[in-house]
């Protein structure tokens, strides 16, 4: 039974994607962004499934039983960060793309102020086909990991199960496949996730007994990890200031932000905020709950892999027929990740970096191929931790990305060099944090961001002001 509801499941998710062929208009602008017509309710879910991937079930759920309460603040900051960035960034880049007809990120930025920054673009191209594809990688092993917890099969066999079902509905009507398969498996995440939570409850004996046997557990129900450095005050602020980071990483994440350039009117993002944060919110409360629990009924995994604790917990509560949904709530939200993924990195290929871009529906879905096969490739290369894979692109993608957009929304001119070497300096603190192994205490994307926008500054004081803005003071 168990097999079967969860083929059910995805035999639903891959009819939706496939039927959005009917309404696809064969043009590059509606592989990449659906024609731009988008409705606010659509929008707002897609991105929230593509926010919370198979790192929601499968990361986190071991961050968290591994680390305890303290995971509140990944919650908490990841949600108040991207809300703070939203509220100036999402309409501008809206409009921008727009008015540049722009379908990709990095088209986007580099043409924001009307200009034309070629160097900028393959840059910006580069790092998404690197930083993405390790991204979707670990979207198609958190779907081998829950597959070879649910039905003790290779979990090789779950990364290519996901990536043929991706594949071929994003071949089918790109992004508006993407988008509409989202939607359907935002409300199984939430489902999955909310019948786990209050069965898990339940089956502890309530919320007060579930309480107590969570802070008998040592350590585990402290706010703030025990151990971190700066001393009682700057250690926990700096702990949860850098997820707050990681909530402003969002707007440095292609994947995420080309959700927002679909919309049928930027005069709507208010609408699409609303279903957005909303489920973001419902969706990870619901699972920073799953993921304490875990710690009650799996006191002790042995050498089990901590990222394995809700698929096993889930065979052990559920009957049959609801294991199957759980399995296909996680494949649901490593493939509504993992496709859009694979279009941004498709987008950034056959748009920005090839010398003359492709535009045939068929030369961009064969791209679309490619890239997933080479997605799976680095998935099935090695058994890596969900969680440190995601953090890690998370964190390179947002450091990169966000200080420049940020700048550029807030109407500051930025010359093609000063550009590139914000996205460099803060891709490299990123790298250099987690090499010194500071990131156990503080977000990498914290000190990377900071470094983007140090490195502006630096550049604007040897360099000195733009021409354009000279000239626009001087006038």
């Amino acid at each position: 039974m168990t097999l079967i509801s969860f083929i059910v499941c995805l035999a639903l998710f891959l009819a939706i994607g496939l039927a959005s062929f009917l309404f696809s208009r064969n043009t590059k602008d509606d592989y990449y962004l659906a024609s731009r017509d988008v409705r606010p309710m659509f929008v707002g879910l897609s991105a929230v499934a593509t926010n919370n991937s198979g790192y929601m079930f499968i990361g986190v759920m071991g961050f968290t039983y591994t680390v305890g309460l303290s995971a509140i603040w990944l919650m908490v900051g990841w949600i108040v960060g991207d809300f703070i960035t939203s509220l100036f960034i999402h309409r501008n880049l809206r409009k921008k793309s727009e008015a540049a007809e722009e379908v990709t990120f990095a088209g986007a930025l580099s043409t924001w102020n009307g200009t034309h920054f070629k160097v900028l673009r393959a840059v910006i191209a580069l790092m998404t086909l690197a930083f993405l594809g390790a991204y979707a990688a670990a979207q198609l092993s958190a779907g081998g990991k829950a597959l070879q917890a649910l039905t003790g099969w290779p979990p090789e066999t779950g990364a290519i199960i996901a990536a043929f079902m991706v594949a071929a509905y994003c071949m089918a009507g790109g992004i508006r496949a993407s988008i509409w398969t989202d939607v359907a498996q935002s409300f199984v995440m939430i489902g999955a996730m909310t019948l786990l939570g209050i069965v898990a409850i339940m089956s502890a004996g309530g919320l007060g007994a579930s309480l107590e046997q969570l802070q008998a557990v040592p350590d585990f129900m402290n706010w703030f990890p025990v151990d971190l450095p700066f001393g009682p005050f700057f250690g926990p602020l700096l702990f949860a200031l850098g997820w707050l980071f990681a909530g402003f990483c969002v707007v440095g994440q292609p994947h995420i932000m080309v959700r927002f350039m679909t919309l049928d009117d930027d005069k709507r993002l208010a609408q699409t905020r609303a279903w957005y944060y909303s489920f973001f919110t419902i969706f990870y409360a619901l699972a920073t709950v799953v993921g304490l629990m875990t710690r009650i009924h799996l006191p002790d995994i042995g050498g089990m892999d901590p990222e394995l604790v809700l698929p096993t917990m889930a065979i052990e509560l559920l009957p049959p027929v609801l294991v199957g949904l759980m399995l296909a709530g996680i494949f649901s939200a490593t493939m509504s990740t993992a496709d859009s993924l694979v279009l941004s990195c498709s987008s950034a290929l056959t748009h920005d970096l090839m010398p003359e871009r492709l535009e045939k529906p068929i030369h961009l879905k064969l791209v679309t191929i490619m890239i997933t096969a080479f997605a799976l490739a680095i998935a099935l290369s090695g058994n890596q931790s969900v969680f440190a894979l995601v953090i890690l692109a998370w964190g390179l993608l947002g450091a990169s990305f966000a200080p420049l957009l940020v700048l550029l929304a807030r109407r500051v001119q930025v010359t093609e060099p000063q550009a590139i070497i914000m996205v460099l300096a803060g891709a490299m603190t990123v790298v250099a944090w987690r090499e010194a192994g500071l990131h156990t205490y503080i977000f990498e994307g914290m000190p990377g961001i900071v470094a983007g926008f140090i490195a502006a500054g630096v550049y604007r004081l040897v360099a000195g002001k733009p021409q354009e803005e000279e000239a626009a003071e001087n006038a």
